[in-house]
């Protein structure tokens, strides 16, 4: 399950509700184009936003959309265990496939209490748990020795690491057996060429072909091919996080003609000097025609599968 590009999902918004036509789109669009497993209500899907309501509704989407074709990895995460206990439970009786459960932000737990969140949340579910590090939002990072305790857990089965720093890949992996994926696109080759297994990307939102492409390459063996799709794409990587995760993929996706690129507060448009920079680099990946405008009329462009 836990292996190629799999989707960091988006969530539409139009006037301030969800817009589930749209998100209905999204999927089938990055299911049509090679990704191997959707990954609603995390970071990307601004979740920390969403009631419990709208939670429901996007996961019934997604699951809908990819019923048949791909596992679903529902983001479960909070920095309450209690509440995280239960989104996960709620996530297995809709039929989601795993959890992604974030290390709890804000309260910064030790690394005990790190573990003890984990257990808890694994003990009380029979899905398939992903642990995901991201200490520049959380505060705290899971350390290595931790996620090693943690892989004795039956059911905590990877690990979605953003912490930055490789070398926590190669020694996790030197440790245990759990899946480890990239959870920074612009890592994603050097973190396979340490074993991890594929990524959950922010960037499949934009260009999903391109993304499967590329860990399709790396676990082929093929460094060749995927160092080449990693160059050519290097500057959108990047550019996604000129701005917090996601208002330049939502302002992205807007200009190549995919969505409102509506944000929740307290996330907000883009500056117009980074949104004009964003516009350049996807007009050199050949995702849009002209700087700063939108590609065609709503139509999905040929070029936004790269």
């Amino acid at each position: 399950m836990f292996h190629g590009s799999m989707a960091a999902m988006v969530t539409p918004f139009r006037g301030g509700k969800l817009d589930l036509p749209a998100l209905k789109e999204h999927a089938a669009f990055l299911l049509e184009n090679g990704t191997d497993a959707l990954v609603p209500l995390g970071t990307t899907g601004e979740s920390p936003t969403l009631n419990s309501e709208e939670r429901a509704e996007v996961l019934r989407v997604v699951l809908k959309a990819a019923k048949g074709k791909a596992p679903v990895v529902a983001g479960t995460g909070t920095n309450d265990t209690r509440t995280t206990v239960e989104y996960t439970r709620a996530a297995e009786v809709m039929g989601a496939d795993a959890a992604l459960v974030v290390t709890p932000y804000y309260n910064k737990p030790t690394q005990e209490g790190l573990y003890q969140h984990f257990a808890l949340v694994a003990g009380a579910t029979k899905l398939p748990v992903c642990l995901y590090n991201v200490p520049g939002r959380t505060g705290v990072n899971l350390l290595p020795e931790t996620v090693i305790r943690l892989s004795k857990i039956k059911n905590i089965a990877a690990i979605k690491e953003a912490s930055g720093v490789p070398d926590q890949t190669s020694r996790i992996r030197e440790g245990c057996g759990i899946a480890v994926v990239s959870g920074d696109d612009a890592l994603t080759l050097a973190l396979m060429e340490r074993g991890a297994t594929g990524v959950i990307s922010v960037a499949a939102n934009v260009i999903p072909r391109a993304i499967a492409d590329l860990c399709a390459a790396a676990a082929a063996g093929n460094m060749k091919k995927a160092r080449s799709i990693h160059e050519k794409y290097l500057p959108l990587m990047e550019a996604l996080f000129i701005e917090s995760n996601p208002g330049p993929v939502k302002t992205a996706l807007r200009l190549m003609g995919r969505g409102t690129g509506e944000l929740r507060p307290p996330l907000w448009v883009m500056d117009p000097a980074n949104e004009a920079k964003l516009a350049r680099v996807l007009t050199d990946a050949g995702l849009i025609s002209i700087p700063g405008k939108r590609s065609g009329t709503g139509s999905r462009p040929r070029a936004s599968a790269r």
